[in-house]
């Protein structure tokens, strides 16, 4: 019987009794789904632990997953994974994302000329959801898995999209929201937040100064479509000690007239800096 209590493994949004029309074993199979999608293999002992359930249970959901390819196994580690058919349905989401697919000569002309890996993320209830990535080949470099989510006030792209929003959505966006601390220089206000849009809104670009993580930061741009909207951002991300001080400008340039060039090609009206036209 379901409890109260959030199972482990579980987002905290899933807490709570579960509806009456909640079909018990598609939520558990999907629970599964989500634990795995999360982390780099996992055991039928470890799945079990960590989704408070039997092993038996467990290894009935598993086998009708891997029946259908939704869930694999490593014969070497008798490790689970996300199997072939989940990435499939998965990417019809992104095929929802025209921007996936025309951002995708940018991603990689951005690695090449910066040397550092390349970011499209696109705004999810609040957060940033990561939809495509190149990565560097560098051995320490920055890395954002397609499918992660980061909050929109310590993320380079999320800045960049709140750079773009008026006033009242941002607002209406942190109004009950905690500013969440990952380092001393994560943003940690609503005035703060203020002061930094209006900084990205002047350069052209937003910035990620370690405010995710130590030793590493984000410059971002983002994305218009036809009406000028904001959908999508682009940014490039690395270490510290290769995006310095005296770097920074020139790759935020490159990054600005990267997410211009995918925003023409999805209609939107840029003047010569990459700005949307005004009517006149």
């Amino acid at each position: 019987m379901e409890t109260g209590h959030r199972r482990r493994g579980r987002p905290k949004g899933f807490a709570g009794a579960k509806p009456a029309s909640t079909i018990q074993a598609l939520d558990r199979a999907l629970d599964v789904l989500d634990v795995l999608a999360g982390g780099d293999g996992l055991t039928l002992s470890e799945l079990a632990g960590r989704l408070d359930q039997s092993v038996a249970t467990m290894h009935r959901v598993l086998a009708t997953l891997e029946r259908r390819a939704f869930v694999e196994i490593s014969p070497d580690t008798q490790e689970w994974h996300v199997g072939a058919e989940a990435y499939r349905l998965g990417s019809a989401f992104l095929r929802r994302h025209n921007v996936v697919e025309r951002s995708r000569p940018t991603l990689w002309t951005l690695m090449q000329e910066t040397g550092e890996t390349s970011n499209l993320g696109v705004e999810k209830e609040g957060s940033v959801l990561f939809v495509s990535q190149v990565e560097t080949h560098e051995t320490i470099r920055a890395f954002f898995p397609p499918g992660s989510l980061s909050p929109l006030h310590a993320s380079g792209i999320g800045k960049a999209l709140l750079g773009t929003y008026p006033p009242d959505r941002t607002e209406r966006l942190f109004r009950d929201r905690a500013f969440q601390r990952f380092t001393d220089k994560t943003i940690g206000s609503l005035a703060a937040l203020r002061e930094d849009i209006a900084a990205t809104r002047r350069r052209g670009y937003a910035i990620d100064d370690e405010e995710r993580t130590i030793g590493m930061r984000c410059v971002a741009a983002p994305i218009l479509n036809f009406h000028g909207e904001a959908i999508a951002g682009i940014s490039v991300s690395g270490p510290t000690h290769r995006l310095t001080d005296d770097t920074l400008e020139a790759i935020g340039e490159r990054v600005r007239r990267g997410a211009a060039t995918v925003s023409r090609l999805l209609g939107a009206e840029l003047d010569d800096d990459g700005a949307p036209r005004r009517s006149a």
